[in-house]
């Protein structure tokens, strides 16, 4: 199924000049969104132990990917969401900083662990969440996204971990 049919451009969003890519088309389609979770699972990372997702976007892929995979969900949330110990990893926004977290048994050393969000953009979140990962001894086995942005080079931060994403767009 070609996923990219359902996203849709919304114009000047989230301000002038940015071309946002929409996925609730994608969403609002029982078939589109078992497309795109059938093909991540797909996707040849090696042996997975967990996936983790990103807040929120990524939980949407990220959990019934865990599901179709037989394994278990690790979110990776916005700062004071977790109940629990936390690792917590700031990075660099274009105009300020944020920060994502995780708590700190939510993956074990060694554990191989496939990081899932929609969209690569310049790649700060989802090296962010690498390094959170890492922290806690596992192993990032692949960063999967439902759209890379590939001109803004986002690939380049993450050029250490193995990238795919289902629609790249030059």
């Amino acid at each position: 199924m070609n996923l990219g049919q359902f996203l849709r451009d919304v114009p000047d969003y989230p301000k002038p000049g940015i071309l946002f890519k929409d996925i609730t088309p994608l969403l609002a389609s029982p078939e589109a969104l078992a497309a795109a979770v059938d093909q991540m699972a797909a996707l040849d990372f090696g042996e997975i132990d967990v996936v983790a997702g990103i807040e929120s976007r990524g939980f949407l892929f990220g959990a019934p990917l865990a599901i179709k995979m037989d394994r278990g969900f690790v979110p990776i949330r916005k700062p004071g969401k977790l109940p629990w110990k936390t690792n917590r990893i700031e990075y660099v926004l274009e105009y300020g900083t944020d920060a994502v977290e995780i708590h700190q048994d939510a993956v074990k050393p060694g554990q191989r662990v496939l990081l899932v969000d929609d969209l690569l953009a310049t790649g700060g979140t989802m090296d962010a969440a690498c390094q959170l990962v890492e922290s806690c001894g596992a192993i990032v086995a692949g960063c999967a996204f439902v759209i890379s942005l590939d001109f803004l080079d986002g690939r380049k931060k993450l050029e250490k971990h193995p990238i795919e994403a289902l629609i790249r767009i030059a």
